[in-house]
Formats: structure tokens, C-alpha cells, sequence
């Protein structure tokens, strides 16, 4: 009997193909897909369940969705609170004038009554 071969094709080496270099894309910028309403809605309607939000359009002075996407978050916090702003710094004054002062704010109604002697 005839030994069989056990011997295996040997596979020649090929040299090592160079993978092209994965592009980078851009990152996606996210979308929100198809609005779901329009420019011109009106947002009393919109939020007509949320008092407060109807409250802040009025101060802004803005009717429609798209007069509201024209200001930040953060415009519209700075304008909200600046009249808060304004009319605290008039109180600490007022009662600076007093003698008085806020809790912990002695050393404002000093500096004013310091920076404001002719209305003592």
C-alpha cells in the first residue's frame, strides 16, 4: 500500500495590501427632521396650557414661532431678569438711603451711603 500524502498546498504569501486610509466625514449636525408646525404659528395657541411661557412671549413682545427662534435661551433669561436686576439694586438703595439694608448686604448700603454723603 501507498503512503498518501498528507502534504498540503502551501499557500504562497502575498505581500500584505495597503487598506485605504478610512475617510474621515464631517460629524452629521443633528437635525430635527420636518417641522411639525409652521413659521406663522401662533404660539398663544401653541402653549395655551402654560401660562408662564404666554407670560414671558408677551414681555418679549413676540407672537409667532418664528419671532421667538430669533433669541437665544440666554437672551431671553437676560432680558427677563434685568428688569429683577434693576428693580433690586433701586431697593438696596432706598433703603440704603434708610439706614437699612438687605440680610447680608451691609456692605453695599455702606458703600452707598460712603459714595452718597449729600443725601444723608
Amino acid at each position: 500500500m501507498a503512503k498518501k500524502s498528507t502534504k498540503k498546498p502551501v499557500n504562497k504569501s502575498k505581500p500584505a495590501a495597503k487598506k485605504p486610509a478610512a475617510k474621515k466625514s464631517k460629524p452629521k449636525e443633528p437635525t430635527l427632521g420636518r417641522p411639525l408646525v409652521t413659521n406663522e404659528e401662533k404660539l398663544y395657541m401653541l402653549f395655551k396650557e402654560d401660562y408662564h411661557a404666554r407670560q414671558i412671549f408677551e414681555f418679549l413682545r413676540v407672537e409667532t414661532v418664528k419671532d421667538l427662534e430669533q433669541f437665544s435661551p440666554e437672551q431671553i433669561v437676560r432680558l427677563l431678569s434685568k428688569p429683577i436686576r434693576t428693580t433690586v439694586d433701586r431697593i438696596r438703595q432706598k433703603l440704603a438711603e434708610k439706614n437699612r439694608h438687605l440680610l447680608e448686604d451691609m456692605e453695599y448700603a455702606a458703600g452707598w451711603k460712603r459714595e452718597h454723603p449729600a443725601e444723608n
